[in-house]
């Protein structure tokens, strides 16, 4: 199962994706819903969100697992 987490948007609504999985891990009617259930999952499994804007594009990314590369300073 890959590392991330991502938000995107599937017609009407929004769905919480696992990489490497086939099923959503949820379907929201609102962006802000599917956010929160993403990040709570991402923080869980200490995990990337990656979050989509309506057309796809990467719109935010945030991390909560552990950074193998984190930042000098």
């Amino acid at each position: 199962m890959g590392n991330q987490i991502h938000v995107v948007k599937n017609g009407n609504v929004w769905k919480v994706k696992q990489e490497g999985c086939t099923r959503s891990s949820g379907v929201f009617g609102h962006q802000y819903q599917a956010i929160e259930r993403g990040r709570q999952i991402a923080m869980n499994q200490g995990k990337e969100l990656t979050i989509h804007a309506v057309d796809g594009h990467i719109r935010d990314k945030r991390s909560y697992g552990n950074d193998p590369f984190p930042p000098r300073g």
